[in-house]
This record gives structure tokens, sequence and C-alpha cells, in this order.
């Protein structure tokens, strides 16, 4: 499963992630592990849940767009591209200074 990005999720989501730490007695921690989300996300869920407030959580997000999507995927491809180039540079002046 893999984590939604900027953390949007549907209230339905957010309802089953609390009904899993109410109901089956997960703790936060172990949930939020389950579910990948970010624990703090999932206590906040838990508390507007227990006042009775959970469902007017999230409703100021907006959806993005398919090409922010692509966008956000692109971008954290380049910088793992970037970290893996770095590392090559760094092996290959230390394996150049070996053979000397």
């Amino acid at each position: 499963m893999e984590r939604l990005p900027k953390g949007i999720y549907t209230p339905e989501f957010r309802a089953e992630a609390v009904k899993l730490v109410e109901a089956e007695g997960l703790s936060v921690d172990a949930a939020a592990k389950r579910l990948l989300v970010p624990k703090s996300s999932l206590g906040n869920w838990v508390r507007a849940s227990r006042t009775g407030s959970l469902a007017k959580v999230g409703q100021g997000q907006r959806v993005p767009t398919e090409t922010e999507i692509e966008l956000a995927r692109l971008r954290k491809e380049l910088a793992e591209v970037k970290l893996e180039r770095d590392l090559l540079k760094k092996c290959a002046a230390y394996f150049a200074k070996e053979s000397r």
C-alpha cells in the first residue's frame, strides 16, 4: 500500500482508521503503521471522533490535480536519483584514491 500524497484522506478512510483504534483496541501507533498514515494525524482523528467533530476534519482541503500528483512523484524520483549520483561520485573518488 502506498502512502497518499500530502495527506489526502477520504472521510470514510478516517472513520475506518478511528474504528481500528477504538473498536479493535489497536494503539494509535500500531494502527498508523498498519495504515501508513502519520500517527499524529490518526491521533487527531481519534480526538476529533471523541468530541464528535470527525466529519469536520479535512473539509478545507482540496484534491490535487493529476498534474500536481505527477509533479510530486517526479520531484521525489529526482531527489532519489541525485542521492544515488552523489553516492556514486563519492565511491568513484574513494576507489580512485585506493588505486594510486
